[in-house]
């Protein structure tokens, strides 16, 4: 069959940084293309090459069998080849189908050119509904969640006829049951033979899918994996080079005493549900659960981002009042939010002044910062984390995920963290990324730091926590040492079944029971 698109020997140059170094690339129609690589690996120079953006140095792109000399935006447009891309360009004080037939909406009147809306919404429906859609063309569009305006955007591909539609990490926002359903639409659009180029870090999503995938790694064409070929540790092999496994690195030593103990702890999410929980001194204690389970109420409880209806919580024996993030900061207990864009980061700020913030008070005097001081202070965390950026007046919204979530970390290493909470600390980074952060919360527990870490990545959980705790609704549905963690003993737990699984405290217990 004849490739939709093909690319060969692809090179693209910015000043003296090679982007892309003899790349080459092809799919065809009703096949999914797996597209992976670290940040930084060229998958988005690669798409804008595609897309008509970037015209390469040099290397042969051929549509449908001809050769073009080059790609341009109208070209593209007009080859059908569609985008959906990660932050969606939707427009929310429109309607879904206005957002759908932007800029070609169907008209009526003849030169009064004016909207014909009820034929727009018929079509947009049909669309709709090719994908499942439960709603309808009418629908304003910031009525949707973020799932559904992932549907529209490919609606809109649809409606331009798409032969090739590349998808930019579509599921990076979704639940997982909003991201199981738009699996199964791209799986739908596969069996009408849609060309699909499909990115994402999540490599289990591209074993479901993907029919080949090829691995991009410092803008060189490492890898093409065949279907039989397609399983996360090959795939994370040609991407940085190792095994990521073996950056699971074990703690260096037993974890000390109690270090943060909770109990009857109430958040305004889950009044009912009690929760009580000990970290001990230089431990990385996993929290795992459904989302909705609680687990970042509990950590922005424990913040004082959110009042605790009832509980106390103990620091090194010493009971606590924390009501504010300032009180919480003050006895060196720090969180690193979920949502790092939202709630982590000033992105508009420089990176230095987004390390310095809560280290002001000390970089002042009579209210006046001592930038040189403050710039100090950035390169060592700079130094310390091997923040990848060429200058730290940047705003920390030129950085990528890892290095943003990087500086998130700096400002709090700046202040010598007792306790750090971390939410979901590798969603959005890349593979080589996470191996970094792993390695920055082994470290921190090493020095006896304690760290608590909220994740739903399940090989995350059980490759880096020393113990594991599972929430389901609100509570502490079990817990499980090291050695007793499994997918099946986490989710078991995770989804309520109890007696499905016994915690290797309580094995440990009927042991003991047993022998006496």
């Amino acid at each position: 069959m004849t490739p939709v698109i093909q690319l060969t020997g692809i090179h693209k140059r910015f000043g003296v940084v090679p982007a892309l170094s003899g790349v080459d690339l092809h799919v065809s129609q009703g096949e999914v293309l797996g597209l992976v690589g670290e940040n930084g690996a060229g998958k988005s120079t690669l798409m804008r090459v595609i897309g008509g953006v970037y015209v390469p140095d040099s290397g042969r792109i051929v549509l449908d069998g001809v050769e073009v000399d080059r790609l341009s935006v109208q070209r593209s447009m007009a080859a059908r080849i569609a985008f959906v891309h990660q932050e969606l360009s939707n427009f929310d004080n429109l309607t879904v189908a206005e957002n759908i037939f932007l800029g070609r909406m169907p008209t009526r009147f003849g030169p009064l050119r004016l909207v014909d809306t009820k034929t727009m919404n018929r079509h947009a429906d049909v669309l709709l509904a090719r994908l499942g859609a439960t709603f309808t063309g009418d629908t304003p569009l910031a009525r949707l969640s973020l799932a559904q305006m992932q549907l529209a955007e490919i609606a809109k591909a649809l409606s331009l006829q798409a032969r090739l539609i590349i998808m930019d990490e579509p599921t990076s926002s979704l639940t997982a049951t909003e991201t199981d359903r738009l699996l199964s639409v791209i799986e739908a659009l596969r069996g009408d033979g849609v060309a699909i180029i499909f990115i994402t870090h999540r490599l289990g999503e591209i074993e479901r899918l993907a029919d080949r995938v090829t691995v991009l790694r410092d803008g060189h064409h490492v890898a093409d994996l065949d279907r039989s070929d397609i399983r996360a540790p090959v795939m994370i092999r040609h991407m940085i080079g190792r095994d990521l496994k073996a950056l699971y690195r074990p703690p260096a030593a037993p974890s000390g005493p109690p270090l943060l103990q909770i109990s009857g702890l109430r958040t305004p999410r889950y009044p009912a549900c009690a929760v009580d929980l000990t970290l001990h001194r230089g431990e990385i204690l996993g929290l795992a659960g459904l989302i909705g389970a609680g687990r970042t109420e509990l950590a922005e409880t424990i913040f004082g981002l959110t009042p605790a209806l009832a509980g106390q919580v103990m620091l090194e024996g010493q009971p606590l009042t924390i009501t504010t993030p300032r009180q919480a900061i003050a006895r060196g207990i720090f969180l690193v939010p979920e949502d790092r864009k939202q709630n982590g980061l000033i992105l508009d700020f420089p990176i230095s002044q987004n390390i310095s913030l809560p280290s002001l008070r000390a970089l002042s005097r009579y209210g006046i910062v001592n930038h040189t001081a403050e710039a100090g202070l950035a390169g060592r965390q700079k130094k310390a984390l091997d923040l990848r950026a060429a200058n730290l007046t940047l705003p920390a919204s030129a950085l990528s995920g890892g290095n943003q979530q990087k500086v998130v970390l700096a400002r709090w290493l700046a202040l010598s963290p007792r306790v750090i909470l971390f939410d979901e600390p590798t969603r959005g980074v890349d593979v080589g990324a996470k191996a970094e952060i792993y390695r920055l919360m082994r470290a921190l527990a090493d020095q006896g730091v304690g760290v608590l870490m909220i994740s739903s990545d399940m090989e995350e959980v059980i490759g880096v926590a020393d113990r594991v705790l599972v929430m389901h609704e609100g509570r502490i549905a079990g817990a499980l040492t090291r050695a007793g963690l499994s997918e099946h003993a986490i989710l078991s737990l995770a989804v309520g079944h109890d007696t499905a699984v016994k915690t290797t405290e309580e094995t440990a217990e009927e042991t003991t029971e047993k022998t006496a």
